[in-house]
């Protein structure tokens, strides 16, 4: 593991150790979770977390879009 140093403003720093207390963690684990949540997983592209998001079983679903997300028109 790496040390690092950062600097939050006060209202942040107060806000995150309320929260790590509230989870039992410190606040340098809470910070921890909080930066490998933002990073992007290894080996997967960010934009594959939508892909089969929405799937319909209709070849042709992409040309009526609307249709597939939003439900038939009225």
């Amino acid at each position: 593991m790496i040390r690092t140093q950062i600097s939050l403003p006060e209202d942040e720093y107060r806000l995150a150790k309320q929260q790590a207390s509230a989870l039992g963690i410190s606040i340098a684990e809470f910070v921890r979770r909080a930066v490998r949540q933002a990073l992007p997983v290894k080996g997967r592209k960010p934009w594959m977390h939508y892909a089969g998001l929405v799937e319909s079983g209709d070849p042709r679903s992409s040309r009526s879009v609307d249709e597939v997300v939003y439900g038939s028109k009225r």
